[in-house]
């Protein structure tokens, strides 16, 4: 196991190994906090999400699993690992070759509620997303079935059943929160 000292630098996180066995680490406040290990229900969201995005931003932007982002949180260096990512090609190019978490904030983060994490955790995090320059986070709630979209400049709406998921970053896209937990086979 990898000994890590209390207070870590965001040059150090970078040059960490990955993660010892089936632990992510996310860097916040410069100490690494564990990422929660996805189940069955969120691996099938992750899937669906993933596809209907991809379909929907083709030639347009890059859509990422678990690609980490180099943010700042209240003015410190913050490198979460969303579950998904959207960051359009122009904003960050498609010539980018480098391996590497995303350098900039993406146009879209999308977290999905583990069973060990709160609404009102994630409400947090999107909040934190938002003040760092992401301009739309989506916070899936497997359990309520629902789909919160947090704006920069605008309150949160929820979306459940037959509301329909469109945004002007995404154009192209109008699902219902019902087909997303459907199609995942989440009934």
């Amino acid at each position: 196991m990898t000994q890590v000292k209390s207070q870590i630098t965001l040059e150090e996180f970078l040059a960490l190994p990955g993660g010892e066995g089936d632990i992510t680490y996310e860097l916040v406040d410069g100490e690494l906090k564990p990422k929660m290990l996805p189940k069955r229900y969120h691996s099938r969201l992750t899937g669906t999400i993933y596809t209907l995005l991809k379909l929907c931003v083709e030639n347009r932007g890059e859509v990422g699993i678990e690609w980490a982002v180099t943010l700042k949180r209240q003015g410190r260096d913050w490198v979460p690992i969303p579950d998904l990512l959207y960051v359009s090609y122009s904003r960050l190019s498609s010539d980018l070759i480098e391996d590497e978490p995303c350098p900039i904030p993406p146009d879209l983060a999308i977290e999905i509620i583990s069973p060990d994490q709160t609404f009102g955790e994630m409400s947090a995090k999107a909040t934190d997303y938002l003040n760092a320059g992401v301009m739309r986070v989506w916070v899936v709630d497997p359990k309520a079935k629902t789909v919160t979209i947090f704006y920069p400049d605008a309150r949160p709406q929820t979306k459940s059943g037959a509301d329909i998921l469109e945004d002007s970053l995404l154009e192209g896209l109008k699902i219902t929160a019902e087909q997303i937990f459907q199609q995942a086979g989440i009934s």
